[in-house]
């Protein structure tokens, strides 16, 4: 199951996110200092009735204390400490306290409570909740009373309606966010669109030119810096170009030249009287010949001309396997169901010939088998050889690399047959794997996607 991949993989696509994120996380700070602020100014409201009427009863106190009802209903002087019902409001008490200090009046201690039983609404109050519409028709107010030492065992006792309807916070700051987000990424989503396009022309470019060897300009547009990234890039792929027909230039001229004198020698050992002696030359100039063409395939991997088809490559084997049995060379093949790929069949017959080859060089008899899976065909050729040793396995796809390094033909080509069909697996997106076989001798795959 292929895991869900939430951090996006464009460059464009993580710019987004990232400035998304920031801007969440300084949206969630300014909420907060928001939310910090809103809540003092509420707590100030429902505090600041009761303070000015305190404030008031103590700058307007009688000389009489039996006229303090009747003088200032809406605060009482009481003697020792007042009994309040509610539940304790200890932070309207901190604020208090804070407000009657930036006052300048000395309270000695300052109780509050809040009474949660609702008090009928007055008629302005209805009139204001019928404004805000069926949505605020819960609200009801309730009683805070508070009650402030003003000097040792005496009291003032006041009590007001509080509980207003709550601003609107909520929704505001949804808009806002919602609004910063446009203003920002719009402008962000066409810069990194503009600054994305000839990238990601660029790596279809560069990807063209690994798979086929060929490759298209890039337009050169978009900001200054992608321009001259552009700019630098068809100049250097102008460059390998050039380099590239130059080297197919040079190979041709090299397997030309080389051709004509060996086919000069091929005719002079004809002439040659000793038969045996006559062989051994045409042996030479064959396997010269074999050297000459498997270095000219080898510089010319990733050039290929040949178009790429749906084959089936249980045909291609059985024709190729064959082909070795009417030389009389020990190759067999197991039956196998029908396999298509989408390769060149060319290279392919080529390079599973040099794996029989050196079944047979190295391992006496090849076996040959197809295998297909769901993602992947694999051509492998089995020998009963000595196998290779694990710590060699890498070294012997290397060019000129032999498992017998003493040179000798007779045990060998040039060491260039591996490192041929490696390179044409790479063209193909597969793969040449070598394993030593449990019950001895080496296995060699093609693996080819299906």
């Amino acid at each position: 199951m292929r895991r869900l991949r939430l951090w996006p993989q464009s460059l464009v696509g993580q710019i987004i996110l990232l400035v998304a994120i920031a801007l969440f996380v300084a949206q969630a700070i300014n909420f907060a200092f928001l939310l910090r602020e809103r809540n003092r100014l509420e707590l100030t409201g429902q505090t600041a009735p009761a303070v000015y009427r305190i404030v008031d009863a103590l700058d307007n106190r009688p000389s009489r204390p039996e006229k303090a009802d009747s003088d200032r209903p809406r605060a009482r002087f009481v003697t020792g400490t007042p009994s309040l019902t509610g539940q304790p409001r200890p932070d309207v008490a901190r604020r208090a306290r804070a407000m009657f200090e930036d006052i300048g009046l000395r309270i000695l201690s300052v109780r509050v409570a809040q009474d949660d039983k609702p008090l009928p609404l007055r008629r302005w109050e209805r009139v204001r909740l019928r404004a805000y519409g069926e949505v605020r028709r819960e609200y009801q107010p309730t009683r805070l009373m508070m009650a402030a030492e003003f000097e040792p065992g005496k009291w003032v006792v006041t009590q007001v309606r509080t509980g207003g309807p709550p601003p609107r916070f909520g929704g505001w700051l949804m808009g806002q966010t919602v609004i910063l987000y446009v203003i920002v990424l719009l402008p962000l989503l066409w810069v990194g669109r503009r600054l994305a396009r000839p990238l990601k022309q660029l790596t279809g470019s560069a990807r063209q030119f690994a798979e086929t060897g060929a490759a298209d300009p890039v337009d050169e547009r978009g900001p200054g810096d992608v321009r001259e990234l552009t700019t630098a890039f068809n100049a250097m792929r102008s460059r390998i170009f050039a380099m590239l027909n130059e080297k197919d230039r040079m190979l041709g001229a090299i397997g030309h030249d080389l051709r004509t004198p060996l086919a000069s020698l091929r005719v002079r050992a004809e002439s040659v009287e000793d038969e045996g002696e006559r062989a051994r030359m045409s042996e030479t100039i064959d396997e010269m010949n074999r050297m000459l063409e498997d270095i000219l395939s080898l510089a010319r991997a990733g050039r290929n001309t040949e178009t790429a088809q749906k084959v089936d490559l249980s045909s291609l084997a059985d024709a190729v396997v064959e082909d070795f049995i009417e030389l009389g060379s020990p190759v067999d093949m197991e039956d196998a169901d029908r396999a298509v790929a989408n390769v060149r069949p060319q290279q392919i017959r080529r390079a599973l010939r040099n794996l029989i080859e050196n079944a047979i060089v190295y391992g006496d008899r090849a076996h040959v088998r197809v295998e297909k899976e769901e993602a992947e065909v694999r051509l492998v050729v089995a020998d009963e050889g000595p196998g290779i040793d694990e710590s060699r396995m890498a070294e012997m796809m290397e060019p000129f690399t032999r498992l017998e390094g003493s040179r000798n033909r007779e045990t060998g080509g040039a060491g260039l047959g591996l490192a041929l069909v490696r390179a044409i697996m790479a063209e193909h997106h597969g793969e040449l794997r070598l394993a030593n076989r449990a019950g001895g001798g080496l296995e060699a795959s093609l693996v080819l996607p299906a």
